[in-house]
């Protein structure tokens, strides 16, 4: 696959809505590209520039700064560094990449290496979840610790229940390009919270995108054996992806150092009110197992 778009138009609006999305975000970012073995990456950046180092990868079939604004408090105290993921909507190479091999792991390696990060936290949501768990898999020294919401890589949700509430109503909506289609979709994924901003940009993601849908693969007990970093998985309970009564055990089983389990009831994208629960969860996470520890 050459690029990930269907024309040129639509990679040009999604560009669009992503520079719209930057605006809005509630503190300032400065950008720049990275060249790694997979092509050029382009990485935003927040928060001052001395504070300690956290990578923020976002979701999957989204644009970078939609799943950075949940994060936005960790600008205040962290730097901040969040590269568009190769593969997936944004400014980064278009080329997709496995997500069941180490690829994603030398990936990240790369951009640590550029910014003169030896090891640091990491926070991910969805498919940056599952991207997390292969740098754990293959250089699980390189994560002080991590964050894991709504993640990818742990255990998938009922398939028929995906059919049901994404599936044919992504089929209706691409038929037809409804409205009302469109709507079932975001209140499916949100459990009926989706700002408006995201759902149109969902609904371009869908039209404009060649989807990724492979998942990044679920990771196995022995893959995590080496892998040591306190680690905390935050979940919804009307997750039709990867939902709370799926990953709770699975988790537990697989992440060796797994400090706290969160679960909420809300759906894949959080609401706003739950994101300032998940936001406090995170800041009282990072200030026990990241913010006194030694700077890197």
């Amino acid at each position: 696959m050459k690029t990930i778009y269907k024309s040129e138009a639509g990679k040009k609006r999604l560009a669009e809505k992503y520079e719209q999305y930057l605006d809005i975000l509630p503190f300032d970012v400065e950008r720049e590209y990275v060249d790694t073995t997979f092509g050029k990456t382009h990485v935003l950046l927040a928060g001052p520039q001395e504070a300690k180092p956290i990578f923020v990868f976002q979701g999957g079939n989204c644009i970078n700064p939609m799943t950075l604004s949940w994060f936005s408090q960790l600008a205040e105290n962290y730097r901040i560094y969040a590269p568009d993921t190769i593969g997936h909507p944004g400014f980064s190479e278009e080329k997709r990449i496995s997500a069941t091999d180490e690829s994603f792991a030398q990936w990240i390696e790369e951009l640590m290496h550029y910014y003169q990060i030896p090891k640091c936290a990491f926070v991910g949501p969805s498919y940056g979840g599952g991207i997390i768990l292969r740098l754990a898999t293959f250089l699980p020294e390189k994560i002080e610790c991590a964050v894991l919401v709504a993640p990818a890589g742990i255990k998938l949700g009922s398939k028929m229940k995906m059919i049901k509430d994404i599936l044919l109503p992504l089929m209706r909506f691409k038929v037809s390009s409804s409205q009302k289609s469109l709507q079932t979709i975001a209140d499916n994924m949100s459990n009926s919270s989706m700002k408006d901003i995201d759902r149109d940009i969902i609904g371009d993601v869908l039209k404009y995108v060649k989807l990724e849908q492979n998942m990044p693969k679920l990771t196995d007990e022995n893959e995590l054996k080496d892998y040591k970093a306190p680690t905390l998985v935050i979940a919804g309970k009307r997750d039709v992806y990867f939902p709370e009564k799926q990953l709770r055990n699975r988790a537990q089983t697989i992440i060796p150092n797994l400090i706290d389990f969160k679960s909420y009831d809300m759906g894949h994208f959080p609401s706003e009110e739950y994101l300032i629960k998940i936001n406090q969860e995170i800041s009282d996470f990072l200030e026990a197992y990241y913010h006194n520890t030694q700077r890197l």
